[in-house]
Parts: C-alpha cells; sequence; structure tokens
C-alpha cells in the first residue's frame, strides 16, 4: 500500500515536470513571440521617413517636390569620449556648440533613454560625406538623409503652405502619429492635405548587444517595415498664370482670384506681399523675418480679409431689382453727380451723361441710378416695410455665395457679413430705419464685407448665368477623391434670364470704346470680349481701394478673376489692366506688343507705402 502510494506521487511529479519542461520548450524555443518579446530590450528601431506627396498644378507641373537633405544625429548613451574639436571642424561648427548640446542631453538623459536625437539639421552634402568618411571615429553619431521640400516654380507661397517640425503640442494633438523630429504641413495646402501627403514611416529593426552596440539586422529583417510614400495631389492651380499673377501684384497689397467658371476650378490665387518659395523650404530660418513683415504675407488676404465690394455689388442689386420686378431695363433714372436722399445729405457720383438705362448704368459706373434701384426694393409695396424688403433683399444676396463661408477647400477661408434687418433694428429700432438710413449698401458699402474669392465667385455666377460650383483647389486623381459638393451647381434666386441684361452693361463698359464712358475700356482685348465691371471701394485708412472683376470670353467663358488692391485708387487705374493682362495671358499665352508698356507699369509701381501698416 505504502509502496504504491510513493510510486503514485513520483509519477505525478514526473509528468508535471514534463509539463512544464513542454511548456517552457513551447515558450523558449518554438514560439518565437517570446523570443521577440524577450530580445525586445535589446532591439533598436532606426525609422525609415516616407518621401512626401508630390504637389502638381493642373497641367502637371511640379509646384512641390522633394529633395535629398542631410541631418547629423546622436544617441547620447553611445557615446564615449571623442575629439570634440575633430568632430567640430569636420562638421563646420564651434566646439561650443557640441560640448553644450552634450551637457543638454545629458542633463535630459532619463528622457532621451536609447532614442537618437539631431544634432545638426540640413547640413551640406559635402560636409556629409566628409562625416561619413571619419564616422567610425565618433561612437554614437551618425548621419541621416532624408527628403525636403523643393519648389520648381516660385508659384503660391501662401497658397501652398510649409512643412516644419512638430512641436510638443502638435504630437499631443495628433496622439501616436507624429514624434520628436518629425515633420509635418502646418500651412496651406501642404496642412490640409497633411493625411494624404504625409505616406506612413517604415522602420529598419537592429539587435543590441550587452554593450548597448547595434551588432546586426534582427532576423535577417523579418521585422523591418517599409516606409510607404504620400500620395501625391494635383491642384487646380495654372503655375504660369499664378506665377504672372505674382509678378503683377509685388510691391502691391491685395489679392487676385482667378476661377474657371464651369468647373469652380481655382487658377490662381495670389495675396500680395505673399511669401517667397525660397522661404519655405528653410521656414524656421525665415520664420522671424515673415512674422514681424508690416505686410502680413502669411495672411491670405484672398479668403481671410473682408473687404467692402463697392461697385461691383452694384450687379447684385441690379439682378434682384429685376427678379423682383421693380426694375425694367429700358427705364431711366437720373444722376446729377449723385443722388440727393435728404435736403442737405448726398451720395456723389463722378461726372457722366444724365439720365440713364440699366445698361448706361452699368457700363458707366452710376451711383444714383442703383441707389434709385435699391430703394425700389426696400419699398416693394408687396412686402410689409422695410425689415421685411431687406430680409428679402438679404436673401436673394446670400444665394450669390455671400454672408457665409462658400465651404471651398481653401485653408483658412472666412466667410464675410451681410447685415440682418435684426441688427439695423437693434440700432434703429424696429420701425426707426429705411432706405435712406442703409443707402450706401447700393453700391457695395456700409456694413457689408466680403472676401475676394466671393467677388471671384461672383464673377463666374454671372459668367454662368446664374449658377456657380463651389471653388476648390485640389482635383480628383489617382488615390484622391474630392467632395462631391464640388462637382453640384448652386443657382441663386435670381432667374437666370435676366444675367444677360448685366452682362450687356458689363461688355460695353469694356468694349464701348473710349467715347462711350465706359469704366473699363482700357481691358479690352481685340477678340476676346471680355466683360467687367470696375469698383471703387472706400477706405477710411487712407485712399479708396481698386476693385475690378471680369470674365471672358463672353458666350463662352474659360476664366473669371477678381483683383483687389488695397488704398490704390479707382478700379480703373490699378486693378482693371492686371485683371486685364492675367485673362489675356492665360487665353493667349501671350501679352500683345502694344500692350507691354501696361504690362511694365504693372509690374514697376511700388504700391506699398500707400498702405498704412500700425
Amino acid at each position: 500500500m505504502e509502496i504504491n502510494r510513493h510510486h503514485k506521487l513520483l509519477i505525478g511529479l514526473g509528468v508535471a515536470a514534463a509539463i512544464l519542461i513542454i511548456r517552457l520548450f513551447t515558450i523558449q524555443v518554438l514560439n518565437p513571440e517570446y523570443k521577440e518579446n524577450a530580445a525586445n530590450q535589446s532591439l533598436v528601431y532606426e525609422t525609415i521617413y516616407p518621401s512626401r506627396g508630390i504637389i502638381y498644378d493642373r497641367n502637371k507641373k511640379i509646384l512641390v517636390g522633394n529633395k535629398v537633405a542631410y541631418d547629423i544625429l546622436v544617441t547620447p548613451r553611445e557615446v564615449t569620449n571623442f575629439d570634440t574639436l575633430a568632430l567640430a571642424s569636420v562638421l563646420n561648427v564651434d566646439p561650443e556648440f557640441i560640448r553644450s548640446k552634450m551637457d543638454e542631453y545629458k542633463k535630459n538623459r532619463s528622457r532621451i533613454g536609447y532614442n537618437s536625437v539631431v544634432l545638426l539639421k540640413l547640413i551640406p552634402a559635402e560636409t556629409y560625406l566628409q562625416f561619413a568618411e571619419i564616422q567610425y571615429k565618433f561612437r554614437g553619431f551618425r548621419g541621416q538623409a532624408r527628403s525636403i521640400r523643393e519648389y520648381p516654380i516660385n508659384a503660391g507661397g501662401n497658397l501652398l503652405g510649409y512643412v516644419s517640425e512638430v512641436d510638443e503640442n502638435f504630437i499631443k494633438n495628433h496622439p501616436g502619429e507624429y514624434k520628436s523630429g518629425d515633420y509635418a504641413g502646418k500651412t496651406g495646402i501642404e496642412a490640409a492635405r497633411e493625411v494624404d501627403l504625409k505616406g506612413e514611416k517604415g522602420y529598419h529593426v537592429y539587435l543590441r548587444n550587452s554593450r548597448n552596440q547595434i551588432k546586426s539586422s534582427y532576423n535577417d529583417g523579418a521585422l523591418d517595415k517599409e516606409a510607404v510614400p504620400g500620395q501625391d495631389i494635383m491642384t487646380t492651380i495654372d503655375a504660369e498664370l499664378q506665377e504672372y499673377g505674382q509678378l503683377l501684384m509685388q510691391n502691391k497689397v491685395g489679392s487676385v482670384v482667378a476661377i474657371e467658371p464651369g468647373t469652380g476650378e481655382i487658377l490662381a490665387m495670389v495675396s500680395s506681399p505673399g511669401i517667397d518659395v525660397s522661404m519655405l523650404a528653410d521656414i524656421g530660418h525665415h520664420y522671424n523675418e515673415i512674422v514681424t513683415n508690416p505686410y502680413r504675407p502669411m495672411f491670405n488676404r484672398a479668403v481671410q480679409a473682408p473687404y467692402p465690394p463697392g461697385s461691383v455689388f452694384k450687379l447684385v442689386n441690379g439682378l434682384i431689382g429685376l427678379q423682383e420686378k421693380v426694375l425694367v431695363p429700358s427705364q431711366t433714372y437720373p444722376c446729377n453727380m449723385g443722388y440727393s436722399y435728404t435736403s442737405t445729405r448726398k451720395l456723389g457720383c463722378h461726372a457722366h451723361p444724365s439720365p440713364l438705362n440699366l445698361t448706361q448704368a452699368i457700363m458707366m459706373s452710376c451711383n444714383g441710378y442703383f441707389c434709385y434701384v435699391f430703394r425700389s426694393i426696400l419699398e416693394n409695396k408687396k412686402y410689409g416695410g422695410t425689415p421685411e424688403a431687406f430680409d428679402v433683399w438679404r436673401d436673394y444676396v446670400t444665394s450669390f455665395g455671400f454672408g457665409d463661408k462658400l465651404g471651398s477647400d481653401v485653408p483658412a477661408e472666412l466667410g464675410g457679413t451681410i447685415p440682418t434687418s435684426k441688427y439695423y433694428s437693434k440700432i434703429y429700432g424696429k420701425n426707426g430705419w429705411r432706405f435712406n438710413t442703409i443707402i450706401s449698401l447700393s453700391i457695395g458699402q456700409g456694413e457689408i464685407g466680403v472676401t475676394p474669392l466671393q467677388i471671384a465667385n461672383l464673377c463666374a455666377t454671372i459668367a454662368n448665368r446664374g449658377y456657380y460650383y463651389i471653388p476648390h483647389i485640389v482635383k480628383s486623381s489617382d488615390g484622391i477623391k474630392i467632395d462631391e459638393k464640388f462637382n453640384e451647381r448652386h443657382y441663386t434666386k435670381v432667374d437666370t434670364t435676366e444675367f444677360k441684361k448685366v452682362i450687356n452693361g458689363m461688355y460695353l463698359a469694356v468694349n464701348g470704346g473710349p467715347e462711350s464712358g465706359g469704366t473699363a475700356v482700357g481691358a479690352a482685348i481685340e477678340g476676346l470680349d471680355l466683360c467687367g465691371k470696375t469698383g471703387t471701394a472706400q477706405n477710411p485708412r487712407g485712399d479708396n481701394n481698386s476693385v475690378f472683376m471680369c470674365f471672358a470670353p463672353k458666350d463662352d467663358p474659360k476664366i473669371a478673376i477678381a483683383v483687389y488692391l488695397e488704398n490704390a485708387g479707382f478700379g480703373a487705374t490699378w486693378a482693371c489692366p492686371i485683371a486685364s493682362l492675367m485673362i489675356e495671358k492665360y487665353l493667349t499665352g501671350d501679352i500683345r506688343e502694344e500692350r507691354k508698356p501696361v504690362e511694365q507699369r504693372m509690374m514697376e509701381t511700388n504700391l506699398l507705402q500707400k498702405v498704412k501698416t500700425d
């Protein structure tokens, strides 16, 4: 009995031991996961950075590409005694720079651990090669090649944006996506399309020995991961037109927006003064210079600056009057150097023949005429007073894309302002205001604020005879799809049949000849049938703003453009020729010889001193 119990105990212990041995054998020998976990403390991951996606213009010209850059990295815990003077000499830096950096790493050694940190960025290729030859003398130091952005064409610095190293806040706001030393798009298209452009990082895995030295590739590279390049982006921008617009706008404050009416694609978007693309590749070096510039080159005036539209807005009031049946195109109104709305007050106008019908009023940009039109809208007897009529007017205006963001894919777009009846009733009382109170809205002044993008969109809407596509700067391409909203037509509340009545006035404003009184005859281009409207917007901070919008050709519009120049005076003087030159350049590929002096004058004139920057 005792023997049997003894045998059973031995057998039980033997079985338990066998199970334990088999289990240990399975974990330690057969299961690679255990070995990887056990070795994890000895593994070194070296990041492989992907090439960032290329940004193209609409014709497949590279706007933003990549080139190789070189950095020097150091893993502080691997560093042994080294010749500081020799390293400083080959890297072409002051020895004290290296000493201070090593002291800094020593203080932060617990945070750094066995990670590598960047000692020097963007060193010359020859310096990198010289260091590579003697790298073996400096344990813990190594070179790293990575791609950075390059800009073959000086087109759209503000629009393209820049890439820079991520900071702690950025890393915190994008958990798990970025780490110190990574780069990301911070502004413009680079930021808006960061998810597509950045690609996916890879890594090489190396084994570290007991002395913390990298010994070899781990498991013959079985755990290595290849980097995935970023997606390429095709924009709607025409690089040549964008670059030409920047030349015309140099030494001026304002913006240019050009749109293809039939698609809503933005052909050019110039904000001036802007950022030269040579600064974008090394934004850190130029950052202070940019942010302290009193003309704010990082501010995209095309979508962020709400301005009074001035006389271009007369077209909107005219179209609303036509739709509301309070305006007949043949109807004439007088203008005796303006519109007198009290016995002592008058909204002035320039000298021109009087009375005028709708076509003539647009052609000559008559203020008085459109005061009568706006008054007829607000005093329409079918509405129960000015506030109700004003609400109807506002609904029409917002249907043209004013008063809110258009919803474009241009980063940082703002919406401008269109006042409400509640706004005026709060100031003057519900029955305390009428047409005379807000007469300035007749000619695009007062409480109206619009962006140059919205003015260009208005021009595209008129060119399309009543509808627009939301303006956008990215095209669908391989792997990139744009929102379907950019393919939808947005109709105004004005019937499409009414638009030809204002287009005739826009055509004659340009093509009526010098004796016609047209305000934009200087924009005429033989054979292109350009239609335009000038604007001179009052500005409390100095000279008036110069505004012009136009499209061409009249019956098959390929381009609609708006130019807005701060403190530049009459619309016909500066904005008009710039827009006309850009249309000629886009549609014909060149500027006629007889127009070269105009082109030269636009490029050489400096209007910066007219703009107050305080």
